[in-house]
C-alpha cells in the first residue's frame, strides 16, 4: 500500500508540474448500468465527485469521492475528447465484508455532440471500478 501511494504521488507531481494551457474539466453527470457519478470542476484539469457503483450481480456497492486529472494535453487530443487519470475513495457495503474502499482508475470519453458522449473507466483497487456509459455536459 505504501508503494502504491509513493507511486500515485510521484505521478501525480509530475503532471501536475506539466502546466496546461487547455484542460477540458467541467461538471458531467456519468452513467451507466453498474454506475452513476456527477463530477465538479475544481481547476481547468481536475474534477471531484462522489460515485456509486455495483458489481454486475449486485453483491457490492461503493459509495466513493473520487478525483480525476484530464490528460487532454499530454495526448494532444481534440475538444470532443477527454482522456483522464484518477483515484477514489470510499466505503464498500458487500456481505460479511464492509469496509473501506480505495482505487485507482484511467479513462476517456467521447462526444458526438455539444452536450452527450459515452465514456469508458477501467481501474483496479479494492471495490468496483469503472465501466460503459453515458456522459452529459452539465
Amino acid at each position: 500500500m505504501k508503494n502504491l501511494l509513493s507511486t500515485i504521488a510521484i505521478v501525480g507531481v509530475i503532471l501536475l508540474s506539466s502546466g496546461s494551457v487547455f484542460g477540458q474539466a467541467q461538471k458531467y453527470l456519468n452513467f451507466g448500468l453498474f454506475y452513476a457519478s456527477i463530477e465538479f470542476p475544481v481547476s481547468n484539469l481536475i474534477t471531484v465527485a462522489p460515485q456509486i457503483s455495483t458489481d454486475y450481480d449486485f453483491n457490492k456497492f461503493i459509495i466513493a469521492a473520487k478525483g480525476n486529472f484530464y490528460l487532454d494535453d499530454v495526448f494532444g487530443v481534440t475538444e470532443d475528447w477527454d482522456t483522464y487519470a484518477g483515484v477514489n475513495l470510499g466505503w464498500r457495503l458487500e456481505s460479511n465484508n464492509d469496509g473501506f474502499n480505495w482505487g485507482i482508475h484511467i479513462g476517456g470519453r467521447w462526444f458526438w455532440d455539444d452536450k452527450w458522449g459515452v465514456n469508458a473507466e477501467f481501474g483496479g483497487g479494492s471495490g468496483v471500478i469503472g465501466g460503459v456509459g453515458i456522459t452529459m455536459k452539465m
